[in-house]
């Protein structure tokens, strides 16, 4: 980037007298340019430097291309720069021709060194944006110790460390709250803009801030194993994949060589014919110049950067922009259920309690039993529960049956089917008439029974996100097909299915066989991006034309997956689809605007209507060329305009 930026700016500064002086651009916007001693060799010594100078890239680039014999667009490029700076010498010597390019030489130059810095530069805004915010993170952490806290470099932290968090601080490293809940404002890693709430047991990534609260952090991850290390790779990775598109454009670039050098055979011949000599030259040096197709140079480039850097800033990270591209034209999304959909932990979905006993007191009752539980279910109820104030006696834990404990002086049991039947305890109607809906979609059953009787029950399961349906419904409106997969069985995914409005349903499934799923519907013609969580999906994800992985922290860099999703938010896939379609359509109406200029131009030049009195004037013929270069810069620069936010692109 450091090399095009350079010569571009010196270039510059050096085409402005190159301009000012030509008398070819004086005689074009009706001006006399200023004379002095010495002045008309300003515009052929400083347009030398610049051709020398600023073409060298092209120069160079241009014999690789030749050796290879892969024409594209270095050649092209000097193939016109190299046109125009021997014409306009020749000009300036004094042969009988009017071919006074320098102006356009210089301007040639300049516009070209300009694209492709900004297109280096917003190759590099991806990684850019992330490496500025691994500068934001803290030199030094405050690491707890059994006296206090010890400021420390974040350098001598290692995995099992607590570090303490202060508001407004950022969490140096990777970790998992120990102590605290706080809104952190993630944005910078996964896009969201509100801030989220995290507490005990939950991973934070280093890099996120504290907005409110004071958190301990048990370090698990440090140095190059952190996800904002995982993700600066997987940006490096995106900037060195390959493109279809830009092989399309390079191919476009050949084929407009070729046609250029037919077109200046063809002119030439034809005004040896029907003209002189001098209109020939003339004719054929303005053809050559001007089917240098600037255009094209940025038309996919630019476009392709550009979506790159969205995307990451979005919290899409394209690893292989050939799955970007291939992203648009994907007609079934096949989720993994279990953390992708769903939340992949437990939560209380349902909650009933016999006649004259009140629900939330026996909710309470539940969730003081399973207090000194560790069980992932138990937790479950004491999070809906709420703050429960009650006196806890006797906890005994009944492996694979459920809790006993004395609340309140109350004996109350928390347990499932198996231990009322142990037990012999029989559930009023009420709840039997509640519980069996539950059962029916696969939840979990949970009776609560103080003193011997039982006084309702609670649902449990892998909770939906909320962000489910607005995704389904949002691909639905696209016109794409949503299928879902996993080992579950089939009526809790029938259940997740129904609400959701999933189209197709694949129960039962081992992780080992989801590939072959995907293969079964490639097999019936479909175009499928498999989304999941990245651990046990890797074939899948592998195997579909698009894999996406879903989720924050260290599991961000997976390697089987084109597009990963920097937050678990499943709406991420519709803005992948939203980018991936917006780029094509950039990418083709630069690509039929630029090579669409040159088969018009070029013919123009050529001096097809000469009969009919119109000659495309070389100097017209250059600024309508610089013109249509400024047009795909400003149509490639409408992706910023996309609004890639979660929330606001499943909206109708």
């Amino acid at each position: 980037m450091g090399q095009f930026r350079d010569r571009f700016w010196v270039s510059l500064v050096l085409a402005v007298p190159v301009v000012v002086f030509n008398h070819m651009f004086a005689e074009l916007l009706g001006y006399t340019p200023p004379a002095f001693a010495g002045s008309g060799w300003i515009s052929p010594v400083l347009g030398t430097v610049v051709f020398f100078y600023g073409g060298w890239p092209f120069l160079t680039g241009a014999l690789v291309e030749a050796r290879s014999r892969r024409p594209g667009m270095m050649l092209l490029i000097a193939l016109a720069i190299t046109v125009a700076f021997v014409a306009s010498w020749a000009t300036t010597l004094g042969a009988a021709m009017e071919l006074d390019f320098w102006w356009e030489l210089a301007l040639l130059v300049v516009i070209m060194l300009l694209g492709h810095w900004l297109e280096m530069r917003a190759l590099g805004a991806a990684s850019g944006a992330l490496d500025a915010l691994a500068a934001l993170l803290p030199d030094r952490a405050e690491k707890v110790t059994g006296t206090g806290t010890l400021e420390v470099a974040v350098s001598e932290l290692v995995t099992d460390d607590v570090v303490l968090v202060r508001p407004g601080g950022r969490v140096p490293v990777d970790g998992q709250i120990v102590d605290g809940e706080a809104h952190l404002d993630e944005s910078m890693i996964t896009g969201e803009s509100r801030a989220v709430r995290r507490a005990a047991g939950d991973t934070v990534v280093g890099g996120t801030v504290s907005t409110d609260s004071t958190l301990r952090v048990r370090v698990t991850a440090v140095g190059q194993d952190t996800a904002l290390a995982g993700i600066q790779r997987l940006v490096a990775d995106a900037q060195a994949s390959s493109s279809r598109a830009q092989a399309l454009a390079d191919r476009a670039a050949a084929f407009l060589f070729y046609f250029a050098l037919a077109a200046g055979v063809l002119t030439f011949a034809a005004w040896m014919v029907f003209g002189d000599t001098g209109d020939a030259v003339t004719r054929t040096v303005t053809v050559l110049v001007i089917a240098c197709p600037h255009a094209l140079g940025l038309a996919i480039p630019l476009v392709i950067s550009i979506s790159t850097e969205r995307a990451a800033r979005a919290g899409v990270l394209v690893k292989n922009r050939l799955a970007l591209e291939r992203m648009r034209t994907v007609d079934t999304v096949l989720f993994d259920k279990t953390g992708t959909l769903t939340k992949g932990a437990h939560a209380v979905t349902g909650a009933v309690a016999t006649a004259g006993v009140d629900q939330a007191a026996m909710l309470a009752l539940a969730a003081a039993a399973e207090t000194d539980s560790e069980h992932p279910v138990a937790r479950a109820i004491v999070r809906s529960a709420g703050q429960v104030s009650a006196t806890v006696r006797d906890f005994r834990a009944l492996p694979g049956r459920g809790v006993r404990a004395t609340v309140d002086g109350h004996e109350v049991v928390v347990g499932g089917p198996a231990l009322l039947a142990e037990r012999q305890w029989t559930a009023p109607a009420d709840v039997q008439a509640a519980t069996g809906s539950w059962v029916d979609r696969g939840a979990s059953v949970l009776h609560v029974v103080r003193d011997g009787q039982v006084i309702g029950a609670v649902a449990v399961e892998d909770a939906i996100r909320p962000e489910s349906r607005d995704t389904v419904a949002a691909l639905h409106a696209r016109g794409v097909r949503v299928a879902m997969i996993t080992g579950d069985a089939q009526q809790v995914a029938d259940a997740v299915a129904a609400e959701l409005g999933i189209d197709e349903v694949f129960a039962q499934v081992l992780p080992t066989d989801k590939d072959a799923k995907v293969s079964e519907l490639q097999a019936r013609g479909h175009k499928v991006a498999m989304v999941g969580d990245g651990v046990n999906d890797a074939p899948a994800l592998a195997r579909a034309d698009v894999g996406i992985a879903i989720g924050a922290g260290t599991d961000v860099a997976v390697e089987s997956a084109g597009v990963v999703l920097a937050s678990d938010d499943p709406r991420g896939v519709v803005s992948v689809i939203a980018l991936s379609r917006a780029s094509y359509r950039k990418m083709w109406q630069n690509l039929v605007w630029a090579t669409g200029y040159n088969l018009i131009a070029v013919p123009l030049a050529a001096g097809v209507l000469a009969f009919a009195g119109f000659v495309l004037s070389p100097a017209v013929g250059a600024i309508l060329m610089s013109a249509s270069t400024i047009v795909v810069a400003a149509n490639a620069q409408l992706l910023r305009r996309l609004d890639l936010d979660p929330a606001r692109v499943t909206q109708p």
